[in-house]
Formats: structure tokens, C-alpha cells, sequence
């Protein structure tokens, strides 16, 4: 998990945090000190042991963080996701991935807990203000791990719409009781009138001291504010309807239910439907999962219209992408699941819209069982609803002109239960 000091010193600078006791250049273990009874305060739980803190130079902390960076991203994986972004249309064909990642994690660094080593590495000459933000957030992450496996949490693959479920509960959790404690226990909610989205429109508005985060792809930004504004309005839901229970007690399985109250709260909780597409897969396909979260950005990016993204992902119950070879270059089968058939109308007209304002298409040809076809900027596109063992199904196909959109067959998707 990144921890981007940047975006947790604008954090603090929105709310007015209060950093009025200076600890000078060597005051960490006084940082700790103070910080260990109020996160202990402000969260219900007591650390089983103080964590242990060293300072290293930038160059150790950023040599650090590649090597923890390449450890959980596996070069494989970062290939396989920039291809799945760029074919969605999330960023720029011209964008080395894997590098950008990199300075995006490495700017402005300040400090990382480790759940490996068990150590919380600062960076020695760190501002005095923004040092006292990182740490009292990461020993919030020092904590979480004398709870829950963190380790294993990072390293979890194949389905990174529960890791960012998972992920957005940690940030949010060590950014909300964090703040707290920074703002002396006073309730958040006085302090950001407008809520988190109001938040997060104030980070855009100082995103001069961020200027690569500034220059990044909307969704690579989004996906970055997800788990801290996200995952801290979740935090705040859950400790309104369970008090004195610890959200790390139960985390969300789907970014649905960060998002949605009721997804969480409700009886029965709503889980996602697991989707499996037919046909063999090898070693030049690639799978995964947008979640409810993801589903909004892809909507978002193509129609600039947050309404819209909304409504189109509200209802989703789950859904796999794969893609795969298709003619003279690649292409993408996409099938998502749907409470009710209204949630599923709204989404194909989002989508249908969203892929004509992308591609420029002409006007779409209808065809049977309510296909849609949209070709234009050498890709044909086909969305056609579907029934799926009593559930409402939605498939995406987008390939090169001239390819076969019969990727996979539709009536042999199976959903899980």
C-alpha cells in the first residue's frame, strides 16, 4: 500500500490540523511517545508493543520503497495493467506505466511502515509539520498490523477489487483516526463541512505541491484519493452504526461496499457474484476485476459527468474482464453483473454513450436481444444485455475493426453464488 505523504499533508492543511508543538530535528521518539495513548484513544485499540522507528537518508527510503514496490507489482503485472488500462481508455497509450508508478510513489517521501520488518523508516531533514502528519498516520498502520496480516493484505492478487476494498479500509482508517488525534479528538465532521468529496476538491486546488500527482491520468489520481477519502468515510459510517467495534474486524470484500451503506450495513450484507468467463485461457490473456469503484471511472473518463458514472455503476454485483488476442491487435471481453434489470438498462445506455463520445462512432446498429454496435477509430465495440441463470448480465466487447466480436460465447457464462 502507498503511503503519498503529499496527499496526507493536504489532508491536514484542509481540516486545519494541529501541529503547534514543535519536536525539533530529533524528536521521533517523543512523536511516538505522545501519539501511541491518543491513536489508542482516538481508535479503541491498545498496541500490543511500540513499534520500532528509524530514520534512513531519502536515498535508503526511495531505494526501499522500489524494492517493496517491485516485490508487490511484479513486472508481469504492471505490464498486463498498463495494457488493461490503456485498452479501457484510463491512460494515455503514450504513458510508461511502470515509471510513472514509480515517481508517483517516490515523490515527496517522508516516511513507510513496513509490515514485514515491523518498522516505521522516516526520512531524515523531513519538513517538521509533515513529519508528524506521516508518522502519527503510519504507526495508525503499525497498529492495524498487531491486528490483521498486512503483509499478506499488500501481497493478495487476482481480484484487486477486494484488495482495494481492503486497501481503502487501512488508508481510510489511518487517515480518519489519525486526523483525530491531529486535530486534539475534535469530531471531523465540524471541520469539513462539506464532507470528504468537498475534501477532495480542496486536494485538486493545492495540487501545485504535487506536480506529478498533478500531471497524472484522472483515474490514476482517483485511484489514489479512493482509499484515504473513500476508505475514511467508511471508517466514519462504521463507527456511527457500530460503536466500539473496530472496522478491522470485518473488511469489505468489494469496492461496492466502501461505497454503499447499504452494500455493508445491510441484511444480508450484499456480496459480490463471482463471474467466470468460458474458454481456455493462456499465457497471453489476462483477467481481473473493475469493481463497483472501477466501473465509475471508466464511465467518468469517457463522459466527463459524475451523475452519470454513479447512477451507471450503482446496481453492479460484479463483473471480469479479460483480454485477449483479437485479429491485428488486442481486444477485451468484459461481462458484469446486475441487481435489477433497470440498473442494467442504465448501464448500456452509459456505456453505449460513454463508447460513442470515445470513439467517435456513427450511429449505433441495433441487433438481436438488444445488441448494441458502435464502430469508429478503428474499434468495433458490441454491448449486449443478457439473461445469466435468472440475473441480469451485461458483455462488452471491444476489439480491432475487422476482428471477430464473438470472443467468448455469452449463454456459457457462469456466475457464481
Amino acid at each position: 500500500m502507498w503511503r503519498h505523504a503529499a496527499l496526507l499533508m493536504l489532508l491536514c492543511i484542509a481540516v486545519g490540523c494541529d501541529r503547534r508543538r514543535n519536536y525539533g530535528a530529533n524528536g521521533d521518539v517523543a512523536r511516538v511517545t505522545d501519539a501511541i495513548p491518543q491513536i489508542e484513544k482516538a481508535s479503541g485499540l491498545k498496541f500490543k508493543s511500540q513499534p520500532r522507528l528509524e530514520r534512513r537518508s531519502r536515498a535508503q527510503v526511495r531505494e526501499f520503497l522500489l524494492t517493496k514496490f517491485a516485490q508487490s507489482k511484479p513486472a508481469r503485472q504492471i505490464r498486463t495493467e498498463e495494457e488493461a488500462f490503456k485498452l479501457f481508455g484510463l491512460i494515455p497509450d503514450t504513458l510508461n506505466y511502470r515509471n510513472f508508478l514509480l515517481e508517483l510513489l517516490t515523490e515527496q517521501i517522508v516516511g513507510y511502515y513496513d509490515p514485514s520488518t515491523k518498522v516505521l523508516y522516516v526520512v531524515e531533514g523531513a519538513p517538521d509539520d509533515l513529519l508528524g502528519v506521516t508518522i502519527t498516520h503510519e504507526l495508525v498502520h503499525a497498529l492495524q498490523d498487531q491486528y490483521i496480516n498486512l503483509d499478506s493484505i499488500e501481497k493478495q492478487q487476482g481480484n484487486s477489487d477486494r484488495q482495494a476494498a481492503a486497501q481503502a479500509v487501512l488508508e481510510g482508517h489511518a487517515t480518519y483516526e489519525g486526523m483525530k488525534v491531529m486535530l486534539g479528538g475534535e469530531n471531523l465532521a465540524t471541520r469539513i463541512p462539506g464532507g470528504w468529496n468537498q475534501l477532495r476538491e480542496q486536494i485538486r486546488d493545492a495540487q501545485s505541491s504535487m506536480p506529478i500527482f498533478a500531471n497524472a491520468p484522472m483515474a490514476i489520481q482517483e485511484s489514489l484519493l479512493f482509499p484515504y477519502l473513500s476508505g475514511a468515510e467508511f471508517v466514519r459510517r462504521y463507527e456511527l452504526r457500530r460503536p466500539g467495534a473496530s472496522p478491522l474486524d470485518s473488511l469489505p470484500v468489494s469496492t461496492e461496499q466502501v461505497l454503499s451503506e447499504a452494500a455493508y450495513f445491510g441484511t444480508p450484507r450484499d456480496m459480490p457474484t463471482p463471474v467466470t468467463l468460458p474458454g481456455r485461457r493462456d499465457s497471453l490473456t489476462f483477467e481481473e476485476e473493475l469493481g463497483e469503484f472501477g466501473t465509475r471511472l471508466f464511465i467518468f473518463q469517457h463522459l466527463k459527468d459524475n451523475g452519470t458514472a454513479i447512477n451507471a455503476a450503482a446496481g453492479w454485483d460484479g463483473d471480469r474482464f479479460r483480454i485477449v488476442n483479437a485479429g491485428r491487435g488486442r481486444g477485451i471481453v468484459w461481462a458484469s453483473v446486475w441487481d435489477t434489470s433497470v440498473d442494467a438498462a442504465e448501464f448500456v445506455d452509459a456505456l453505449g454513450e460513454a463508447m460513442r463520445k470515445r470513439y467517435n462512432t456513427a450511429a449505433v446498429v441495433a441487433g438481436a436481444g438488444g445488441s448494441r454496435t458502435y464502430s469508429g477509430s478503428g474499434r468495433t465495440v458490441v454491448i449486449t444485455p443478457r439473461e445469466v441463470d435468472g440475473r441480469n448480465v451485461v458483455v462488452f466487447v471491444d476489439v480491432p475493426a475487422g476482428a471477430p466480436t464473438s470472443l467468448i460465447d455469452p449463454a456459457r457464462i457462469t456466475l457464481g453464488h
